[in-house]
């Protein structure tokens, strides 16, 4: 199992001011979840079970969060993909509507990225929908270095394809 040090904090400067890295704390679970409602990633309920694990110090999921003015405002999870030599998958990456656009995700995912090589990481997949809905969240990994590997027909859904982007981090 993984250690990571709690006391990451890393202050970064984007288009809408400066904010904070840092790892996800108990205290964060009901701004987070005000953001899951609102990007509609995944229904937020989830996000509290989703969390034991990482809270508690029991698993390798990595968990960071985005602040602003001590307020929670985006978040990013990782874990280390299942029978893989040193490969991670991103599998959730949301940042609050008002403060997209600025940077903001694309720092978290730097941070992100950074923590997993730092662990001996050499591979990201991230997994998204090749709907129209989602055009967005795939220029954006287009622009944060993240390649098209591959692509599923109809895997979440019929005409929904999965879309698998893939780095390399050494």
């Amino acid at each position: 199992m993984l250690r990571w040090s709690l006391k990451m904090r890393r202050s970064i400067i984007t288009k809408r001011g400066q904010m904070e890295i840092r790892y996800t704390e108990q205290g964060d679970i009901t701004a987070l979840k005000d953001i899951l409602d609102q990007v509609e990633l995944f229904p937020s309920e989830m996000l509290e079970a989703m969390l034991t694990g990482f809270l508690a110090g029991d698993t390798d999921d990595l968990w960071l969060t985005l602040e602003n003015e001590c307020t929670a405002i985006g978040f990013c999870y990782a874990n280390p993909e299942q029978m893989t030599q040193d490969t991670w998958n991103i599998l959730a990456l949301a940042v609050s509507p008002k403060h997209q656009g600025g940077g903001a995700g694309a720092q978290l995912t730097l941070q992100m990225e950074a923590q997993i090589e730092d662990q001996g990481g050499r591979i990201i997949i991230v997994d998204t929908s090749g709907t129209d809905a989602f055009a967005k969240t795939r220029k954006f990994y287009e622009k944060t270095g993240y390649t098209e590997e591959a692509r599923i027909r109809d895997f979440w859904s019929k005409g929904d394809d999965k879309v698998t982007f893939r780095k390399a981090l050494f």
